[in-house]
Parts: C-alpha cells; structure tokens; sequence
C-alpha cells in the first residue's frame, strides 16, 4: 500500500462521546438554518472536491475538533485568503460557530459535524490540506481510557497521507501525558518531521490565537506544549 492509498484505520473504539443532548433552541435553529450555507454532509462520491465546496482555489486548512469555534473563526477572520474545514462530532458547539460565522459575514469556512478519522480517511483526497490542526483533544486521563486518544500510529499514518507535501500539522495539549503520546506517535511516522526543540516542542505558533479555555486553564496554572510536524517525502 503506497501513502496515498492509506484510509481510515479501523477502529473499535472512538475519540469522542456525542452530547447533542446539550443544543439550545438558538443553536438547534442556527444549524437547521445555516447548514445549507456552511455545512458538509458525507460525499456521495468521494473524496470531495474543496474547490467546488469553496468556490475557489485556495490554501486549505482543517480543525480537528473546533469545540465552540472560537479559534477557527479567529483564524478564518485573519486569513480570509485562505479556506477553513471544521470537523466537530458536538452539533451544540457547531450550531453556535454557524450563528458567529453569518454574524461576522465569514465565506471562507465549512463545517463537518463527523468523526474526524471518516473525515480525513474517506471524504479527503491524500495530499488535499496545507494545515491540520488538533488543539487541546480529550486527553482522556484515565489509564484504561488512553486507547480512546485520537492521536495513535495509524492516525499520524493517515494525517500526514492527507497534509501536502511541506504541510504543517499544529497540535497542542495541556496535558503532559498526552503530549508524550503525541510525540512518540509522530515523531516515528517516517512522513513526519519534528521541527521542535530538544524536547519536541515549539513556542506557540502567531497563527494559534489564545481561547478563552486555554486562558482559563493558564490562570489554573496548567502548561500548555505546542508540537509542530511538516510533511516530508516519504522513503
């Protein structure tokens, strides 16, 4: 199996636990309003064709995991010349990213509401994404949890198939456990290179805009470590 022929690892436990059960009836009428405009739904032929979904040619960013899309409409409001895919499994942060994203006239953002492996595996071309971002995942601190952690082997095999070559992947956790996994499961993917320091982090990058959660947890006194990969030729 060559790189661009690496799918969706299989799986038999996922990342996430969906609470849907949480929506507003502001973000329940946001998301059955504005869908239309930002949303994408599962390809009938994959993979998708962003210039199509976009309208246009452009650098493509993804966010894995946008929560309440604070950061992704920051970025999508800085960059306008470049396009942003949101993969978020919650549809109440969804719901309310879409209101802020008509409230703010953005164009250049879209919105998943999946399984970010299907997402990257099945409805993504290999070689598609200029940037992948992953920003403060469930860490899942429990021991006997940690085979739910989304970043493992075959997901760095996967994401770094889907970055073009010289792409980024920006990750970033406030746990020093997981930070450790990501590291180790990265830095042993032969498609990626570490451009941190000595101990595999990097300073925060200028486009990685503070949220209000990463401020609440600074003021907690939590660390926050930044990693940083670039897509390389494979061997």
């Amino acid at each position: 199996m060559n790189n661009a022929q690496v799918a969706a690892p299989r799986r038999a436990v996922r990342s996430f636990v969906r609470r849907d059960g949480r929506t507003t009836p502001a973000q329940a009428r946001a998301l059955a309003r504005l869908w239309p405009r930002y949303g994408i739904d599962p390809p009938a032929a994959p993979p998708l064709d962003l210039d199509a979904v976009f309208g246009r040619r452009a650098p493509r960013v993804c966010e894995i995991g946008f929560g309440n899309g604070e950061h992704l409409r920051l970025r999508a409001a800085a960059q306008p010349e470049q396009d942003f895919l949101g993969v978020e499994v919650h549809r109440p942060g969804a719901g309310r990213l879409l209101r802020e994203l008509e409230a703010a006239g953005l164009a250049n953002v879209r919105v998943a509401c999946h399984d970010a492996v299907e997402v990257l595996g099945e409805w993504l071309a290999p070689e598609s994404l200029d940037e992948l971002i992953l920003y403060f995942p469930d860490p899942w601190p429990k021991k006997r949890h940690h085979k739910r952690r989304l970043v493992q082997p075959g997901f760095a095999r996967l994401a770094a198939t889907r970055l073009k070559l010289d792409g980024a992947w920006r990750l970033a956790t406030d746990w020093a456990d997981y930070a450790r996994q990501m590291r180790e499961a990265l830095d042993a993917e032969p498609l990626l290179m570490n451009l941190g320091g000595a101990d595999g982090c990097c300073q925060r990058p200028p486009t990685r805009l503070p949220t209000r959660f990463e401020q609440r947890g600074q003021r907690l006194g939590h660390a926050v470590f930044d990693l940083t990969y670039r897509r390389r030729q494979g061997p």
